[in-house]
């Protein structure tokens, strides 16, 4: 790859890298608020705790993580799409056990 071609290839890489990053990071971070929804409990989102919101939230959040999912054509680069996409479900992930949903830490009643 050399000259304008090889710059376009790189540039399509990163910019399904930096997709299927979003996407699992909006995955991952929608499955909680789609599943605290549907068994109707309360969980903190931006707007409001209720399970009515939450599954709302939950279910946009799946459907942009498809959309970016789409719009990454994770063909062009199969591997580095799998990479970026489980290292935005990891962070998700640990951002959430460490700190907690808008830094909330431990549930309440929960032994330290």
């Amino acid at each position: 790859m050399s000259g304008l071609r090889g710059r376009v290839m790189v540039r399509a890489m990163g910019q399904t890298a930096l997709l299927a990053f979003l996407s699992g990071l909006l995955g991952a971070n929608s499955v909680p608020h789609f599943v605290k929804g549907s068994t109707r409990e309360r969980h903190p989102t931006v707007f409001g705790d209720s399970p009515v919101v939450n599954l709302l939230a939950g279910w946009a959040g799946l459907v942009l993580t498809v959309l970016c999912v789409r719009w990454a054509h994770v063909e062009r680069a199969s591997g580095w799409a799998l990479v970026a996409g489980a290292l935005g479900v990891l962070l998700m992930g640990l951002f959430h056990a460490r700190w907690g949903a808008f830094g909330r830490g431990r549930p309440v009643g929960e032994p330290a």
